[in-house]
């Protein structure tokens, strides 16, 4: 394997993944979420850039191919984990994050099951979009939050999440988890997909 840039960018967003998570053992709220919300973002860049220089440079590899999709779950999961557990487990932020962590282990068994056939199971650009309201759902929950803690001097008290009566921080959770919904939806229609693409070699190997 080698130390490209895009590789290295990959293997970066990789680690920052419970960076965002250890944001909260080393800082107070709400600092803690406003570096989580840095670090996200910055890492999320790097999602683009990576595979868009890889391409554009021809430093495509398996290693960068295999990685990326690995450092993006990463990212996505431990983040959830994070915002479910500091949003009170609310229901509206529980619900979708279990149907993204359902599909995202699901899909993950089907290709280590498949094997060599898993190449059936590449990314689609549905996928992508995806990833995409996903990342840009976290960061906005990441904002809300920062904005209670900053326009309240305290945190959340209904269920764990601001309320649209507490301005910008309400505005920015509410679009968050409807974000979150709408990823959750596009999640569950590629993981079908996946599925459905999978199931002649379930069958064969059954």
């Amino acid at each position: 394997m080698r130390w490209t840039l895009p590789n290295t960018l990959t293997v970066l967003r990789l680690a920052a993944a419970p960076g965002v998570a250890v944001m909260f053992l080393y800082f107070h709220r709400p600092g803690a979420d406003w570096a989580a919300l840095i670090l996200f973002v910055l890492a999320a860049i790097t999602d683009y850039f990576d595979g868009y220089l890889a391409r554009a440079w021809k430093q495509e590899s398996k290693f960068g191919t295999m990685l990326d999709p690995i450092a993006d779950k990463a990212m996505v999961i431990i983040a959830l984990l994070v915002i479910t557990g500091f949003s009170g487990m609310n229901p509206w932020i529980l619900l979708p994050a279990t149907l993204i962590f359902f599909r995202e282990v699901f899909v993950s068994g089907l290709r280590e099951y498949l094997g060599a056939t898993a190449k059936l199971l590449a990314v689609t650009k549905l996928a992508k979009w995806k990833t995409t309201a996903q990342m840009v759902a976290i960061a906005i929950l990441f904002l809300g939050t920062g904005l209670d803690y900053l326009e309240r001097g305290r945190g959340p008290t209904v269920g764990g999440l601001a309320r649209l009566s507490d301005g910008p921080a309400g505005w920015a959770t509410l679009v968050g988890i409807i974000l979150l919904w709408v990823a959750a939806v596009l999640t569950l229609i590629t993981g079908w997909d996946y599925f459905r693409k999978s199931l002649p070699h379930l069958r064969d190997q059954t």
